[in-house]
């Protein structure tokens, strides 16, 4: 295998766990928990999703020939109130994540170093891949931190509190077998 299609099968995975965050926070959440906000400067858990799956059908669709920020978004809607349902939410969801992965599992190694546009300005494929990865990350953070807010029985989705080192021993011991 060769360095480019080593990145792509890592960004890949690293979307992925993103995602996984994203999905095992929506499952803990009620229809009433994804229109929760803390106040009228804050985003609900329906907006930051609709958020994210606009910017990557937008950023996504016709990756390598358009600009990233497409004439059909209006970015301003996404942060409106208006999903109806959790199952509406899981639609708009999905339909920006397959977006995403059907973009990015079509890239091969000699596209690395091409330049797409977002908003005009130039950026490497390797660059506007790593600018979305940390804004994903940087929204999906905001779904789990509004998800623990609005559980007082939030299982952790990673290592929970006190339990570094006996994560770190389990993790030691399947490496070891």
């Amino acid at each position: 295998m060769n360095l480019g299609d080593e990145y792509l099968k890592v960004i890949v995975e690293r979307f992925r766990s993103v995602k996984d965050l994203g999905d095992r926070t929506l499952s803990r959440l009620s229809e009433d928990d994804i229109h929760w906000t803390l106040n009228e400067a804050s985003n609900s858990v329906a907006i930051i999703a609709k958020h994210l799956s606009g910017n990557m059908v937008s950023r996504w669709s016709d990756f390598l020939t358009t600009d990233g920020e497409k004439a059909d978004r209006h970015r301003d809607q996404e942060f409106e109130n208006d999903i109806s349902s959790k199952q509406a939410l899981i639609a708009v969801w999905e339909k920006g994540w397959n977006t995403l992965f059907d973009t990015l599992e079509g890239l091969g190694e000699q596209d690395l170093l091409k330049t797409v546009k977002i908003r005009g300005e130039g950026h490497t494929v390797i660059e506007a891949i790593e600018r979305q990865l940390a804004h994903y990350a940087y929204h999906i953070g905001q779904i789990v931190h509004i998800g623990k807010q609005l559980n007082d029985n939030w299982e952790s989705l990673s290592i929970p509190k006190g339990k570094s080192e006996e994560y770190l021993q389990q993790k030691l011991n399947e490496h070891r077998s």
